[in-house]
C-alpha cells in the first residue's frame, strides 16, 4: 500500500547552536531531505544557515516555515536550490503578503488557538492550510474559533502540509520537546481531512530522535489514515 504522506525531520531552534547541531547530525547520517523552520532566525542568522545548507548533504527541502522579515529572495533560494513547494506563514502575516509577491500560491496558513482571527485572514488568497496538528487539537479542546474556521473550509481549501509535534492534554497546548511517544497519542483523535501529504516534524529533539519519531509516526498514521 502506498503511504499517502511523508514525514520529514526538521532543522528547528532558537539559537545558532540549535541549527548547527541538527545540521551536523544530518551530515553525519547523510540525510538528503529535511524541512527548515526559519521562525526564530533573523536575516544575519539565516545567511549563515544558508551557507552551511549549501555545503550539507541535504538535496531537497520540501517545507519551509517563513518569518515576518523574510521576502522573495528567501523563497527563491529554497526553490532554486532545494525544490521547495510549501512555505508556511502565520495569521498575522496576511498584512505582509506583498513581501512574497508572486509566490502566494506556495504560502500555507498555520493557525493558533487563541480565538483571535484577524479580518484580513483570507486563506483562499494563498495555497491553502498548513495545519499544525497540536494547535488544531488545542483549538478543539478549548473550543477556539480556529477549529471551526478550518472545519467550515474542509471541502473548499487545500489541506496540503502539516507541523507535527506533541500535545499536552493537561495544559491543552502544543509540546515541542518530546519526552515520550505518548505525546503523539492525540493524532488518532483528529479528523482525517486535516492531514496533508507533506508533514514536517516541529520538535526541539535531536535529529537522531526525530528519525525514531518518524518511524513510529509513519506506522501510527498509516494505520489510522488507511
Amino acid at each position: 500500500m502506498k503511504i499517502p504522506f511523508k514525514i520529514y525531520p526538521s532543522i528547528t531552534g532558537h539559537k545558532t547552536i540549535d541549527w548547527q547541531s541538527k545540521l551536523k547530525e544530518i551530515n553525519q547520517l547523510k540525510i538528503t531531505e529535511a524541512a527548515v523552520f526559519l521562525e526564530c532566525f533573523d536575516e544575519k542568522e539565516r545567511d549563515h544557515l544558508y551557507k552551511f545548507l549549501l555545503k550539507s548533504s541535504i538535496k531537497k527541502v520540501p517545507f519551509v516555515h517563513l518569518r515576518d522579515d523574510t521576502d522573495q529572495k528567501d523563497i527563491e533560494f529554497f526553490i532554486k536550490n532545494y525544490q521547495t513547494q510549501y512555505f508556511n506563514i502565520h495569521e498575522e502575516h496576511f498584512e505582509l503578503l506583498d513581501q512574497w509577491s508572486g509566490y502566494w500560491d506556495k504560502l500555507y496558513l498555520e493557525m493558533n488557538y487563541d480565538s483571535q482571527i484577524a479580518k484580513n485572514v483570507k486563506v483562499r488568497e494563498i495555497g491553502g492550510f498548513c495545519i499544525d496538528l497540536s494547535h488544531f487539537k488545542a483549538a478543539i479542546a478549548r473550543g477556539a474559533e480556529e477549529a471551526s474556521y478550518a472545519f467550515k473550509r474542509k471541502n473548499k481549501i487545500k489541506f496540503t502540509c502539516n507541523h507535527l509535534n506533541g500535545y499536552d492534554p493537561i495544559k491543552k497546548r502544543d509540546k515541542h520537546t518530546i519526552d515520550s511517544l505518548n505525546d503523539f497519542d492525540y493524532l488518532t483523535s483528529l479528523p482525517k481531512f486535516v492531514f496533508g501529504p507533506t508533514i514536517a516534524l516541529e520538535v526541539n529533539n535531536p535529529i537522531k530522535e526525530q528519525i525514531e519519531f518518524k518511524k513510529y509516526l509513519t506506522k501510527l498514521l498509516t494505520d489510522y489514515l488507511k
